[in-house]
């Protein structure tokens, strides 16, 4: 399995707002401090508002910043939201046109391992990501981004 480019950055979007609940962060820097595109991240921030996980603030001073505390964020769940809900392999899926599918193993060895995945990462929150935030900021700092070590506030 392999993550795509817009579950990547919805990761990312969420620990850089983890590392600043002090604040609201831009989607102008979020994409300076990873050094990605701006229209990606747009994106990506407009799916997090449509799912609940980022609060959007509009007009001058605006910005986003988390919906809920990193606590509440299942990894799992994100990933999920982000890849879609589309079947694994074409058997999978209703009206699947694979002429083997009904003497196939593969399918449910698939499955279970692709649910074992999510099981795991279901075990996993945002706080669990940043919950040594030093050397992220440090990173995400490079730039002059104003990013700072968050201080443990709830969001």
């Amino acid at each position: 399995m392999r993550l795509t480019s817009f579950t990547d950055y919805t990761l990312r979007v969420l620990m850089y707002l983890a590392l600043n609940t002090e604040r609201l962060a831009t989607i102008q820097e979020i994409a300076q401090s990873y050094g990605i595109s701006e229209s990606h991240l747009t994106k990506v921030v407009h799916h997090l508002a449509k799912t609940g996980d980022v609060e959007s603030v509009r007009g001058k001073g605006g910005g986003i910043r988390l919906a809920k505390p990193a606590s509440e964020i299942r990894i799992g769940e994100i990933i999920r939201r982000a890849e879609g809900d589309a079947p694994i392999v074409e058997c999978l899926q209703e009206g699947g046109n694979c002429r083997i599918t009904p003497a196939c193993k593969l399918a449910k060895i698939l499955e279970d391992a692709f649910n074992a995945l999510f099981a795991r990462l279901d075990e996993y929150t945002l706080a669990d990501l940043t919950v040594k935030p030093q050397a992220l900021v440090r990173f995400l700092a490079r730039d002059g981004s104003r990013i700072q070590e968050h201080s443990g506030s709830n969001r």
